[in-house]
C-alpha cells in the first residue's frame, strides 16, 4: 500500500515538473496535483530560480475570440479536440500533448513567450467545459474556430478570412516597419 502512495507521488512531482517547464502558474499547479503549495512552490523556484508570478489568473473569455489570440486558441482546441476524439487521450493529459504540438507549430522566437501560454490553454479548455466558449465553423474556409457560445454563427467568418483592418499593426511591427524604412 505505501509503495502505491510513493509511485502516485512520484507521479504528481513528474508532473508538477513538466507543468513548469511548460510554463504553468500555481494555481494550474495546484488544481492538476495533489501535491501542497509548499513542495509546489520548492518545485517552481528549484527549476525557475524565482518564485512563480502573483496575481490572478486568466478570467475572461474575450480574450479568446479576438484576432490573434483566437487564431492560436483555435489551432490549439482543435489539436485538444482531436486528440481527445481519436488517440483516447483525456484531461491534463491531452492539454500538455495539445500544448507540445501547438508548440511544434507555432516555433516561439527566442526570448519571446508563445501567444497562448500553457494557464490560458487550460482555461480555454475550461471554458469549453462549461460551456462558455465552442467552436463556430467559417462560412468561407469551413475551418472550426473558437467562439462565444451564446453568439449566432450562422455567417461566422474567422479572423484568417476576414482580417481586421487593423490587425497585426502592433508597435512592435511599426518600430521593425520604420527599422527596414532607416536600412533602405
Amino acid at each position: 500500500m505505501a509503495s502505491k502512495s510513493v509511485v502516485n507521488e512520484a507521479h504528481e512531482i513528474q508532473l508538477a515538473i513538466e507543468l513548469v517547464n511548460l510554463g504553468a502558474r500555481l494555481q494550474l499547479l495546484e488544481s492538476e496535483t495533489s501535491l501542497s503549495r509548499e513542495r509546489l512552490l520548492k518545485i517552481y523556484k528549484e527549476l525557475k530560480g524565482v518564485s512563480p508570478p502573483k496575481g490572478m489568473l486568466p478570467f475572461s473569455a474575450d480574450w479568446f475570440v479576438t484576432w490573434q489570440p483566437n487564431i492560436h486558441s483555435s489551432l490549439f482546441m482543435n489539436i485538444h479536440k482531436y486528440l481527445r476524439d481519436h488517440a483516447g487521450v483525456d484531461g491534463i493529459d491531452a492539454i500538455i500533448k495539445a500544448y507540445r504540438l501547438y508548440l511544434e507549430q507555432v516555433p516561439v522566437p527566442a526570448g519571446e513567450e508563445p501567444v497562448l501560454s500553457l494557464t490560458r490553454a487550460w482555461t480555454l479548455v475550461r471554458f469549453f467545459e462549461g460551456k462558455m466558449l465552442s467552436f463556430a465553423k467559417c462560412c468561407k474556409c469551413s475551418g472550426h474556430f473558437v467562439a462565444h457560445s451564446l453568439d449566432l454563427h450562422d455567417d461566422y467568418a474567422c479572423g484568417l478570412c476576414h482580417v481586421p483592418s487593423r490587425a497585426g499593426k502592433t508597435k512592435k511591427a511599426k518600430d521593425a516597419e520604420a527599422a527596414l524604412e532607416m536600412v533602405a
